[in-house]
């Protein structure tokens, strides 16, 4: 499978969902313990978004801020990585907020957004997401279950007739968000979605699904099916065909952000073209980053002295 950006004079991809602002910890430890805390930004599509800016590509941040200061600084940390954001701010609704607790078993993420300005996302957003004509729309089942609204945006933007541009879901399951009634909605979504992005540990509790053979019978549909399998690696599924990636080999800190690095990759080589083994290495390379630090997206240069890949020409694509 091919797709190439070349030549877009326009947007090479826009990213559409929530970004909350972040508190993590810092030094990493329980927050009920932390006297102090870094405040970041994080959100499933924004994070691919900062990664796709990154690897030098036009990218859109499309959403909804409340009108407060933890949405402008959202707006600038987004907007300090070449990320454009196209996000409204609601005077009635807040931006979300969400925590990280760091324990000896992991980490736990605590999540303060009902209600938040991105709920209101909807439908009439996809007009305004596609007039842009991008090369690459992406978002995912968090989008898709914040609202009502929310969800007939992802299913507006899934099911739009526009030649040329893909359309990019990631299933991104979260039990704290998805209940069992969004099972069949988000494999609707997946289905209807030309690139998917799916954790085999995901379509296990979704679906049943208990191998990637089985996941890509479950949706033969999408053009290019990747199914995460953890420590075990990745298998992709197009055309008929299949290629598989161990997992990167990286002592792991954190894996929150992983899988949206993963897709960033991905994503990234997909629009230059690229076979989709290449593609697949790459998602691996990014993810293995983001799994040795503590932030869900790794800072431009890494603890071990290692600097993220310099953007390619902001003109490529």
């Amino acid at each position: 499978m091919k797709h190439s950006a070349q030549g877009w004079s326009g947007t090479d991809a826009v990213c559409v969902g929530e970004t909350m602002a972040l508190l993590v910890p810092d030094p990493p430890e329980p927050p009920e313990h932390a006297a102090s805390f870094r405040l970041l930004a994080g959100g499933a599509e924004s994070n691919v978004a900062v990664h796709l800016a990154r690897a030098g590509r036009r990218v859109v941040w499309h959403s909804a801020l409340g009108d407060d200061g933890l949405g402008e600084r959202i707006r600038r940390t987004l907007t300090a990585e070449d990320v454009e954001c196209l996000a409204r701010v609601d005077p009635e609704r807040p931006t979300g907020l969400y925590l990280k607790e760091l324990g000896p078993d992991g980490t736990r993420v605590r999540y303060y957004r009902q209600g938040s300005a991105a709920t209101a996302l909807g439908p009439e957003d996809a007009e305004e997401i596609l007039a842009r004509t991008p090369a690459l729309v992406h978002t995912s089942g968090i989008t898709a279950a914040l609202s009502d609204s929310a969800h007939a945006l992802v299913t507006r933007l899934l099911t739009a007739e526009r030649p040329g541009t893909l359309l990019s879901f990631d299933v991104n399951h979260r039990p704290a968000l998805h209940g069992p009634h969004h099972a069949e909605p988000l494999l609707e979504a997946a289905r209807s979605a030309d690139v998917v992005f799916c954790g085999l540990d995901e379509a296990e509790a979704l679906w049943g699904s208990r191998s990637t053979e089985e996941v890509r019978a479950l949706m033969p549909e999408p053009r290019l099916l990747v199914v995460k399998q953890g420590a075990h690696g990745a298998t992709a599924f197009s055309g008929g065909r299949s290629w598989s990636r161990p997992a990167p080999e990286i002592e792991v800190v954190e894996p929150v952000g992983a899988g949206d690095a993963f897709a960033a990759g991905a994503l990234h080589k997909l629009l230059a073209g690229a076979p989709v083994h290449e593609c697949l290495d790459e998602g691996t390379r990014l993810a293995g980053r983001t799994l040795g630090v503590h932030d869900d997206i790794p800072p431009r240069t890494l603890p071990n002295g290692g600097a993220v890949a310099a953007p390619q020409a902001r003109g490529a694509g």
